[in-house]
C-alpha cells in the first residue's frame, strides 16, 4: 500500500477496462488521479475513487484532437497540482480496420490518431511539466500485435509498432530529466469491448489463433494494472525504454 502516495498520475483512456482498473488500483496505493476519456463514464470512475476515500477529477476528452488533449492536460495539472505520471492507456482498434487492401486508407488515419498521435501529443504536453517535478514516469500502451506477426487489424498494428519506437526514442531523450519511459505491451485481456469484438466476430477483435496462444489464458484489466503500477511507482527506478509483454506467455509462442 502506499506505493504512489504523494503522486500526481494522469490516465487517458480511463473510464473502462484497462484504464479504469489502473485508476482505481492508483488511487488506492495513493495516487491524486487525473482521467481523461471520451467516454462519460469516467466521471463514475472519479466518484467511485472519491467515495473510497480517495482523489480524482474527471475530463470528457478526445485525445485524438490536440488542442482538446492539451486543454484537457493544462486543466488537470493545474488542478491537482502537478503531475508525476502519464499512462498513455487510451486507444484500440477502430471500427473498419481490417486487412489493408479491404479496409479504407482513411482509417489508418483514425487508427494513427488515437493510437500513436494520441499519445506522442500527450507526451509533448507532459513532459515540460513532469521536467519542472525534477522526474516522472511516462507508460506507453503498445500491444502483442506490436510484438509478433498477426493478421488483420493491420492500421492498428501498425500504430502500435510506432509505439515501442517513440517509447524507445522518448527513453534517451528524457533519461537526463529522470523521466521514464516504459511501454506494457498486453495480449488479449477480457474488457467490455474485446468480449463485444469477439462476440459480433469483428476482425478487429482478437482473433482465434491470437487467443490460442494465450499459455494463461485471456488476462484481465487488473493484470495490466499490477503491471502499470510497478511502472508508476518507484519500484521502476533503474527501468526505461523497455516494452513489457503482459500477455499470458502469447509472445513466447
Amino acid at each position: 500500500m502506499n506505493r504512489l502516495q504523494g503522486k500526481i498520475v494522469l490516465i487517458t483512456g480511463a473510464a473502462a477496462g484497462i484504464g479504469k482498473a489502473s485508476a482505481l488500483r492508483f488511487a488506492k496505493e495513493g495516487a491524486v488521479v487525473g482521467l481523461l476519456d471520451l467516454n462519460p463514464a469516467g466521471i463514475e470512475v472519479a466518484e467511485a475513487i472519491r467515495t473510497q476515500g480517495g482523489q480524482a477529477e474527471f475530463i470528457q476528452a478526445d485525445v485524438s484532437d490536440a488542442t482538446v488533449q492539451q486543454e484537457a492536460i493544462e486543466s488537470l495539472v493545474a488542478s491537482l497540482g502537478g503531475v508525476d505520471v502519464l499512462y498513455n492507456n487510451a486507444g484500440g482498434a477502430t471500427p473498419l480496420d481490417d486487412h489493408l487492401l479491404k479496409m479504407p486508407l482513411e482509417e489508418f488515419d483514425r487508427a494513427i490518431g488515437l493510437n500513436l498521435f494520441g499519445p506522442f501529443a500527450g507526451c509533448r504536453f507532459v513532459i515540460p511539466h513532469m521536467e519542472q517535478r525534477g522526474g516522472g514516469s511516462i507508460i506507453n500502451t503498445a500491444s502483442i500485435r506490436s510484438m509478433i506477426g498477426t493478421a488483420g487489424a493491420d492500421a492498428y498494428t501498425a500504430a502500435k509498432g510506432g509505439i515501442v519506437t517513440l517509447t524507445r526514442a522518448l527513453a534517451l531523450q528524457c533519461a537526463p530529466k529522470k523521466i521514464r519511459v516504459n511501454a506494457i505491451a498486453p495480449g488479449a485481456v477480457m474488457t467490455e469491448r474485446v468480449k463485444a469484438l469477439m462476440a459480433g466476430g469483428n476482425d478487429s477483435g482478437p482473433t482465434e489463433a491470437l487467443v490460442n496462444r494465450h499459455l494463461l489464458g485471456l488476462g484481465t484489466p487488473e493484470d495490466v494494472a499490477d503491471v502499470a503500477l510497478f511502472f508508476a511507482s518507484e519500484d521502476s527506478r533503474w527501468v526505461t525504454g523497455q516494452i513489457l509483454p503482459v500477455d499470458g506467455g502469447a509472445s513466447a509462442v
